[in-house]
């Protein structure tokens, strides 16, 4: 039985949902998403909520899931969804560009990173929790998808991960990271 999948989804004002018969359209604000529906489910619109139905009961997780997918469109046009990541090390650098960053991470070279349609980067110096004199860089990812933008999130982690005994790297602020004791000598 899924429990989410039975929940309502409040539409705000200025939000206008367009149910498809293999597609949800939803317009905000920040603008347009469209989310697949699986087959199976069937979404009505009453008033000012929105509800998700299944039409068997072997179609509990797809229900869960169209829900989730619903909710997110609608949380997404009229917010936005925001991920922070951290560049810790000394010299690692981003140079935010018009639709790509430049990162420089300890290697021989630059990295390149294209961002994509509906995704945008600021970054910002913050100082570290150790000491005031140092900086690390903390980008704020934004865009209206959250799939897209996690998936953005994944790849620039990716791209150094972080070291586990000093913690150097690319990592989500939100993340804590435990590091592993060194050497200890006699």
């Amino acid at each position: 039985m899924s429990r989410i999948g039975k929940k309502l989804i409040t539409i705000p004002q200025g939000v206008t949902v367009t149910v498809g018969e293999r597609e949800l359209e939803v317009k905000g604000p920040k603008g347009t998403l469209k989310t697949p529906v699986p087959e199976g489910i069937k979404f009505k619109l009453d008033g000012d909520q929105l509800l998700a139905e299944r039409t068997g009961d072997d179609l509990a997780a797809s229900h869960g899931l169209a829900r989730a997918l619903a909710n997110n469109a609608v949380v997404g046009v009229t917010e936005g969804f925001t991920k922070q990541m951290d560049l810790v090390g000394v010299g690692y650098k981003a140079d935010i560009q018009a639709k790509k960053v430049v990162f420089s991470l300890g290697y021989s070279h630059q990295i390149e990173f294209p961002l994509p349609e509906g995704v945008e980067v600021k970054g910002e110096r913050v100082p570290t929790k150790a000491s005031i004199q140092q900086y690390q860089l903390t980008l704020t990812l934004t865009s209206i998808d959250k799939q897209k933008l996690g998936q953005v999130a994944a790849e620039m982690h990716s791209l150094r991960k972080p070291d586990p005994y000093k913690g150097k790297g690319v990592r989500y602020a939100d993340v804590q990271l435990k590091l592993r004791p060194g050497k200890t000598g006699k």
